[in-house]
Parts: structure tokens; C-alpha cells; sequence
């Protein structure tokens, strides 16, 4: 290999200490953390927190006021008539338009969230995040694991292939998971605002109370998610231990 490609020795020996370390951190991620982590998700599972039966608890008050309605008197006067015609006219047509209430500021300050939710989601959030570091760490080091490529014998390095993807796919499903946070909040954000400018439609307001508890739902949805790909993960390592850290035997290595 040196004859066709030179490394840097300084450079080579880096990389070595890096590999070394990747091979340590993932084997006691596998062996140590993977059981513990899901332990305690399994425990968090029975929380009261996440195990409210009445929803209602996690609503949250919604302090928009609705104000007196306005009450427009008809236009019989000719020139009224006549003004109120060419506004509509300019506005595009005859048709009745609702417009909402402008909003300035909000009456009493900054709307808050759901804090019910907030202290929840701050709580899965770490939990997602540390899934989706240590699947990448665990991921390096199997590809790390991955032979040359030769013809035959390539079983133990398919069962290789197959843990890289794994683990990409749990990667990608709790990064999915941060998605669903954000669009959570985004979607909220807009039904208030709505509720700011129509503050005489009850559905909007519904509408907020049904994406709390739908939010509340999916987190433990998403707890337990992450406890069972912290058991799939560690259970489907641990039976393919041998053919991941040694994808070719012995004699077959003689052969070529």
C-alpha cells in the first residue's frame, strides 16, 4: 500500500489514535450505555408526566379577549349608499370580506406556549439529540470495521452493511423527531395568531387545544420510540458481535 500511496507517518499515527478511540467509545456505547439508556427511558415511561389519562390537565389558557361586536347600521342614505358601493368595487367585487381585527400588540403582553408542553419537550429533546450523537459514533465504527472489498466470503460484511444501515435509519427517524417539535410549535404560532385577528371563531381556540393534546401524545409516542431503538440496537449488535468485528474468518483470510 505505501508503494502506492505515501501518508504523512505524523498523519497516520493521528488517524490510528482516532480509530482507537472511535473502537473504544462505540464498544462501551454498545455494551454499557445502549442497557442503561434504555432503562431509563423505560422509567420515564411511567412517569406521571407523561402518563396523564385526562388531557384536559395539559391544556393551556388562551388570554385573548373577545371584543363587543360592532354594529353597522344600513346605508340608506344615497350618498353612503353610493361610497359604499365604489369601496366595494375597488375592493374587487361585491362580495362580503372578512377582514379580522387588525393586531397591534397582544392585550396582555407575549402569548405564552403551553407550558405544560415546553417543560416536556425540554426534557425528550436532550434524549433525541443524545440517540442521534451516539448512533453516529456507533455507525463510524462499524464502517471502520468494513474489510477491503475482494470476492467471496462477504457474509460477515453484509451483516456489516446491514448495522450501518440500521443505525442511519434510527439517525434519520430521531432527527424526524426534532422536525415534529418545530413544525408543533410554528403550527401553534400561526392558530393564535388567527385567534388574535378572529377572536370571535371558537374553532380556532378547539383547534389549539387538539394539537396540545395531539403534541402530548406523539412525546410519549416518541419516549417510547427511543427506548426501543436503544433494544433493537443493542440486541441486534450484540447477536452479530463476531461477524461485525470479524466480517472474514481466519482461513479465509489465509487464502489470499
Amino acid at each position: 500500500m505505501s508503494s502506492l500511496l505515501k501518508v504523512d507517518n505524523a498523519i497516520k499515527t493521528k488517524v490510528d489514535a482516532f480509530r482507537e478511540r472511535i473502537t473504544s467509545e462505540a464498544e462501551e456505547l454498545v455494551a454499557a450505555f445502549f442497557p442503561k439508556k434504555l432503562l431509563e427511558l423505560d422509567h420515564f415511561l411511567k412517569d406521571p408526566i407523561i402518563n396523564i389519562t385526562e388531557l384536559k390537565e395539559i391544556h393551556s389558557d388562551i388570554n385573548l379577549t373577545v371584543p363587543d361586536p360592532i354594529l353597522l347600521s344600513n346605508l340608506h342614505d344615497g350618498l353612503d349608499a353610493q361610497n359604499a358601493k365604489k369601496r366595494k368595487l375597488e375592493d374587487g367585487g361585491g362580495d362580503d370580506k372578512v377582514t379580522g381585527t387588525k393586531v397591534f400588540v397582544m392585550p396582555g403582553g407575549m402569548m405564552k406556549s403551553n407550558a405544560n408542553l415546553v417543560d416536556l419537550i425540554e426534557k425528550v429533546k436532550p434524549e433525541i439529540r443524545t440517540l442521534i450523537e451516539k448512533c453516529n459514533t456507533v455507525k463510524m465504527w462499524v464502517q471502520l470495521l468494513i474489510p477491503r472489498i475482494e470476492d467471496g466470503n462477504n457474509f460477515g460484511v453484509s451483516i456489516q452493511e446491514e448495522t450501518v444501515a440500521e443505525l442511519r435509519t434510527v439517525e434519520g427517524e430521531a432527527a424526524s423527531y426534532l422536525d415534529q417539535i418545530s413544525r408543533y410549535y410554528i403550527t401553534r404560532a400561526k392558530l393564535v395568531s388567527k385567534i388574535a385577528k378572529y377572536p370571535h371563531v371558537e374553532d380556532y381556540r378547539r383547534t389549539v387545544t387538539e394539537i396540545d393534546e395531539k403534541e402530548y401524545i406523539s412525546l410519549k409516542i416518541i419516549v417510547s420510540e427511543l427506548r426501543n431503538q436503544y433494544v433493537t440496537l443493542h440486541d441486534m449488535i450484540l447477536k452479530n458481535i463476531e461477524k461485525i468485528k470479524r466480517p472474514r474468518s481466519s482461513n479465509a483470510e489465509a487464502l489470499y
